[in-house]
């Protein structure tokens, strides 16, 4: 039996391809998957009761005094309804001031209505990845506005304020 010469050529430089083309496909997706230094993020969890149906998680919240606590697996507000971050002076030390846009402050107040009396979890990549507060809310936050004492050097919340507002000028400016 006879195997034309063509044949042969394209079962070697056929697998050489493909595995060329994966191996450049698989570097460029690594690229667009390292986080941004420059960005942060602010995630706002609800406090939940633990149950089976796995729709939650336990978290440590704060370093110096821990406190556990179940909240909801995936969070209720993020950081692309934010409109500015800024660390405000406060007796004694500082606080993170969020501002959330029209929707973000609709969602907020919804929210915060339904937990009155309840801890929020706030969590917050800046790069670094920690729980910042569990501040119980005593109202409904209906003017989109937030401020809270972060778990945080006045440094990291400096970070947090810039990563967030830089991504809420790039958010609206795509």
């Amino acid at each position: 039996m006879k195997i034309p010469q063509q044949a042969i050529n394209f079962c070697i430089i056929l697998p050489i391809i493909a595995t060329s083309l994966l191996l450049s496909g698989c570097a460029s997706s690594s690229k667009e998957k390292k986080p941004s230094k420059k960005y942060s993020t602010l995630r706002l969890y609800g406090a939940v009761q633990p149950d089976h149906t796995g729709r939650h998680q336990s978290v440590q919240i704060y370093r110096r005094t821990p406190i556990m606590m179940s909240v909801a697996a995936e969070p209720f507000l993020d950081e692309g309804y934010i409109v500015e971050a800024t660390v405000v002076e406060a007796v004694g030390g500082f606080m993170l001031r969020i501002q959330y846009d029209r929707h973000g402050t609709g969602v907020l107040e919804i929210a915060t209505h339904r937990m009155r009396n309840q801890h929020i979890a706030i969590h917050s990549s800046f790069p670094e990845t920690r729980w910042l507060a569990a501040p119980i809310i005593d109202g409904p936050i209906s003017n989109g506005l937030l401020v809270f004492t972060p778990d945080a050097t006045r440094e990291e919340a400096d970070r947090i304020a810039k990563g967030l507002t830089a991504l809420a000028k790039k958010l609206r400016k795509d």
